[in-house]
C-alpha cells in the first residue's frame, strides 16, 4: 500500500484522436504529435516511463525496458473541457455535455447580469481570450465596462483591467455570475480573466486567474479519501475545478514552473494521502494559442523536472502522469480543446516495470487505482483499478 500518491495532470496532454472525435469537429488531431517533431521537444525521462509505448503513439523514440506502467485512457464523459476530464479523473462520469453558447449568451441573461452587478458588458460571443482584449479592452476601460465571452467549453469569461475593476471586485463579479448560471445555464465555470497593459498593442492576463465551477453531483476521489482521513492537497487550479470539495490543502500556483517548484517541495514533506497537481500552462499559453515551439519546450521543462523528482522518490509512493483532454496546437480549425485519448503512466519502487496496461475505457481507472493504493476503498466511483496489475 503507497503512504503518498502525486498526480500530476498535464493540462491538454492529448496523444491522438478518439474513436468519436468526428463527433466533436477534432478528426486527425494529437496533441503529442504535433509537438514530438519540434526541435525543441526532449523527454527522455518521459520515454523511460514509457510514454512512447503507450498504444496508439507511433512518434518518439521508444526506451529500450520502460521503468513504468502505462496505459492509454478513453475519456466517457461527453465533453473535451476542464471540468468534465477532471471530474472523471476523480470518478465521475458526466453523461451529458454541460451547455455551450456558440452564438453567445442570451440577451435576457446578459441583461440580468448587467443590473446585477452595475456593469456594461462588451462582446458576448466565442473568442480568443487574447484577442478579445486586443478588440474590446480600449473599449472596455473608456466606458468601464465587463468583456464577457466564451468558448466552445462551457464557460462564462469576465475580463477587465486590473486598476479599473479590482481583482477582489472582479471575483465578486463572477461569484454574482455563478449564483444565475444554474439550470440551462449552468455552464461548467465562470472564469475570471483580470489584465493589465495600456492598449490593445500590449494588454496581457495577470496570473490573477480564478475559475468558479459547478460542485461535482456526488462525491468524488477527493472526498472519499479525505472522509478516510487522508490528505488530499491541491496544487494549482485542482481546488477550483472541484469547487473546493474533497480539500484538505489548496496551493495557489501561477503556472508551471511554479507549479513543478511546490511539487518539488511537497516531495520532501511527510504527508499521508495525494497531492494532486494541475499544470496548466500546457493548456493556456501553448495549446490554446497554436504555439507548438512553446508546448514543446514546456514539456521539455517538465521532464528535467521528473530526471530531479524521480530519483527521490521514497518507497512507499506512486507517481502518476496523465492529461484531462487534448489540446493540439497544429490544429488551426479551431483554438478549442480537442477530443482525444490521454496517456496514464505510473511508476515507483515497487511498480513492475514494463506493464503495458492496453487501453482503458474511463479516466475513472485513476481514481480506483489512487484509492486503491492508499487503502481506502473506490465504492461509488466510475472505473476500475489497475493496482493488481502493476504492482
Amino acid at each position: 500500500m503507497a503512504k503518498r500518491v502525486f498526480l500530476i495532470v498535464l493540462d491538454s496532454f492529448g496523444i491522438g484522436a478518439e474513436p468519436d472525435a468526428a463527433a466533436f469537429g477534432d478528426v486527425g488531431t494529437n496533441t503529442l504529435g504535433a509537438i514530438a517533431k519540434d526541435p525543441n521537444f526532449h523527454t527522455p525521462e518521459l520515454a523511460k516511463l514509457g510514454l512512447f509505448h503507450i498504444d496508439g503513439v507511433s512518434c518518439g523514440q521508444k526506451a529500450a525496458a520502460p521503468a513504468g506502467a502505462f496505459a492509454r485512457l478513453q475519456e466517457q464523459s461527453m465533453g473535451k473541457d476542464t471540468t468534465t476530464g477532471h471530474w472523471e479523473i476523480g470518478g465521475v462520469v458526466s453523461p451529458k455535455a454541460m451547455p455551450t453558447f456558440p452564438q453567445g449568451f442570451p440577451a435576457e441573461l446578459i441583461e440580468k447580469f448587467e443590473k446585477a452587478v452595475g456593469y456594461k458588458v462588451l462582446c458576448n460571443k466565442p473568442y480568443s481570450g487574447t484577442q478579445v482584449l486586443k478588440d474590446y479592452g480600449e473599449q472596455a476601460i473608456r466606458e468601464n465596462a465587463l468583456i464577457v465571452y466564451t468558448s466552445a467549453d462551457s464557460v462564462f469569461q469576465v475580463a477587465a483591467h486590473e486598476e479599473y475593476v479590482p481583482v477582489k471586485k472582479l471575483y465578486e463579479i463572477c461569484e454574482t455570475a455563478r449564483e444565475m448560471l444554474q439550470g440551462p445555464y449552468g455552464v461548467g465555470r465562470v472564469i475570471a480573466r483580470p489584465f493589465r497593459g495600456s492598449c490593445a498593442a500590449d494588454f496581457y492576463r495577470t496570473t490573477n486567474r480564478h475559475d468558479i465551477s459547478l460542485p461535482p453531483p456526488r462525491d468524488t476521489m477527493l472526498d472519499v479519501l479525505k472522509k478516510a482521513g487522508k490528505d488530499v492537497i491541491a496544487v494549482g487550479k485542482i481546488y477550483d475545478i472541484f469547487d473546493g470539495h474533497g480539500v484538505t490543502e489548496k496551493i495557489k500556483t501561477t503556472g508551471n514552473t511554479n507549479g513543478i517548484a511546490f511539487t518539488k517541495a511537497l516531495q520532501t514533506r511527510d504527508f499521508e494521502g495525494l497531492a494532486f497537481v494541475n499544470l496548466v500552462d500546457f493548456d493556456m499559453l501553448y495549446g490554446h494559442r497554436r504555439d507548438v515551439p512553446g508546448y514543446a519546450k514546456a514539456m521539455t521543462e517538465f521532464d528535467s523536472f521528473l530526471a530531479e523528482f524521480l530519483p527521490g522518490m521514497r518507497e512507499d509512493d506512486l507517481l502518476m502522469i496523465t492529461a484531462d483532454h487534448g489540446c493540439d496546437p497544429s490544429f488551426t480549425k479551431t483554438t478549442d480543446h480537442t477530443r482525444e485519448y490521454v496517456p496514464y503512466l505510473i511508476c515507483g519502487p515497487k511498480v513492475k516495470p514494463g506493464i503495458n496496461l492496453g487501453t482503458k475505457l474511463c479516466f475513472g481507472t485513476i481514481a480506483h487505482t489512487v484509492c486503491d493504493a492508499l487503502g481506502v476503498s473506490p465504492e461509488g466511483l466510475d472505473g476500475a483499478s489497475v493496482l493488481p496489475q502493476i504492482l
